[in-house]
């Protein structure tokens, strides 16, 4: 493993540790040139599914494309790295248990906006504004217009609390609004 410093590849490990999930192994290390210590994780391979984009190309699943994705949408707000992390392996999670060779990145673009709905919801609106392509300020007044409808339903489940209410999973409008939906 080369060092992100120096790019040295003599380094030691000096502390590995089980994640809460049992699927992945976190390693300290530490070069042997420099003195510099770096994290890395060490997970099954598991073949994910190749992403079908809407132009029709095929291109295998990369991670670092969600977690850069989620960075950004995230970006200046208080959702932690390893916040970001969990998302994605949710998010892998689903892909693997779909049993799919090929998955349409519009399958993974939802999977990303509901896992944003309940990390942050500025987060959210940040990324539906860009995953939308909102065309006009219409668009995006009634996507938050939707929000705001899903949170006000879930205050009065929390404030009906035993009284036979369900709380439900946090969920964003599949496909978005009633105008974007009508342009795919």
């Amino acid at each position: 493993m080369k060092c992100p410093a120096c790019r040295d590849l003599n380094n030691r490990v000096i502390d590995s540790r089980l994640g809460k999930e049992g699927d992945v192994i976190r390693r300290r290390r530490e070069c042997e040139k420099c003195g510099r210590r770096f994290t890395t994780y060490e997970r099954v391979e598991e073949y994910l599914p190749a992403v079908i984009k809407k132009d029709g190309r095929r291109e295998p699943f990369d991670r670092m494309k969600i977690v850069a994705g989620l960075k950004k949408a995230c970006e200046k707000l208080p959702v932690s790295l390893e916040a970001i992390e969990q998302a994605v392996d949710r998010i892998e999670r689903m892909l693997l248990d779909r049993g799919e060779r090929e998955v349409p990145s519009s399958v993974i673009g939802e999977a990303v906006m509901q896992e944003l709905y309940n990390l942050d919801t500025v987060a959210y609106v940040r990324f539906a504004s860009v995953y939308r392509s909102f065309q006009d300020i219409n668009q995006f007044m009634d996507e938050l217009e939707e929000l705001l409808r899903e949170r006000r339903r879930q205050q009065r489940e929390r404030q009906q609390g035993g009284k036979g209410a369900t709380a439900r999973p946090a969920k964003p409008a599949q496909g978005g609004t009633r105008r974007a939906r009508a342009r795919t």
